[in-house]
């Protein structure tokens, strides 16, 4: 769950008056699913006039994949995209809702990770507009570890999912969008090889988190995790954890239970600053990895060098990844 689970009257106050203003604000702009001609397109498509279809991704690693898939033919919007803020901290703003409002296809990932777009959806129903689930598409239960995009098996399902939902509001370019799509799949490819070949050279490797940002790709590495599940889900929530699970985490290093710590780089509090300059200093290397995909970089990218930074720690490297 989100570390900030409620929100203040006040902030939600001026947040529904912004959404108001903004929403009868934007009500005379012309219809993106508006013909100029003055014909009607089928219920549910848009018309192909060179207007961009509007798309919200609440997170930037989807936004990336719709922006591969898409290309031109998309206006983007992506809500987390700082590298340097705590996702879990995020408070949604109006501007986000009038993107929401607009949206011929929204994806969220669900898990509690971004639950401020539930309200911002409900906030402006409207039938035609598809929201694509990430948590339902894969079946993942409540509780689950929420970073499902460090699952490259979830994004080649999302990228099905998103070209079909893009290939029915336009049809007139779904060969354009499944040919985007088999591009898509075909770089994960490269991650894959990747992972495999990390899997091979290092079997069951002992390893230390300090929460579970990048679970679902240490499974599919076959890492050990030693680190205690109750330890990572407290400092993920923005609790401490308790004493006995410090102490836990604290020997995996000092007595070099461990070969690798990987930490959370946009989750900065003293006690994730101590374990990693605990780890340092005791010659652990340590492999900082993020929740929101960094600028300029590409999924594919964004996973072959975090992947390469572990590779390096794991063959003797000092630190890797948060220099």
């Amino acid at each position: 769950m989100p570390r900030s689970a409620s929100r203040s009257a006040l902030r939600a106050l001026g947040l529904v008056v912004g959404i108001s203003l903004l929403l009868t604000a934007c009500a005379g702009r012309p219809s993106p699913t508006t013909d100029p001609s003055g014909s009607s397109p089928s219920p549910g498509s848009v018309a192909t006039t060179g207007t961009a279809i509007p798309v919200v991704a609440a997170e930037n690693v989807y936004g990336d994949l719709l922006t591969q898939i898409c290309g031109a033919r998309c206006a983007v919007t992506s809500i987390l995209r700082d590298p340097n803020a705590d996702p879990h901290e995020y408070e949604s703003s109006a501007q986000d809702a009038v993107a929401v409002a607009n949206a011929r296809l929204v994806i969220e990932n669900g898990l509690g990770y971004d639950a401020f777009m539930a309200r911002l959806l409900s906030a402006s129903p409207d039938p035609r507009r598809r929201v694509l689930d990430v948590q339902t598409l894969v079946g993942a239960a409540a509780g689950a570890n929420p970073h499902l995009w460090y699952d490259t098996g979830t994004m080649a399902k999302v990228a099905q999912a998103a070209t079909a939902d893009l290939a029915s509001l336009d049809p007139a370019h779904a060969q354009q969008y499944q040919a985007a799509e088999r591009r898509f799949l075909a770089s994960l490819q490269a991650v894959t090889a990747e992972v495999a070949s990390i899997r091979r050279a290092y079997p069951r490797v002992p390893v230390a988190y300090t929460e579970p940002v990048f679970g679902y790709m240490g499974r599919a590495l076959g890492l050990d995790v030693l680190t205690p599940q109750s330890f990572q889900r407290a400092i993920e929530d923005g609790n401490d954890p308790s004493a006995p699970d410090m102490a836990t985490e604290q020997e995996l290093l000092q007595r070099h239970q461990v070969r690798v710590l990987i930490y959370n780089l946009q989750t900065v509090t003293p006690l994730t600053t101590g374990l990693v300059q605990l780890a340092r200093s005791d010659g652990i290397p340590t492999v900082g990895v993020t929740e929101t995909e960094p600028p300029g970089q590409t999924y594919r990218q964004w996973m072959l060098n975090e992947l390469g930074a572990l590779r390096d720690a794991l063959a003797g490297g000092a630190a890797a990844g948060g220099h």
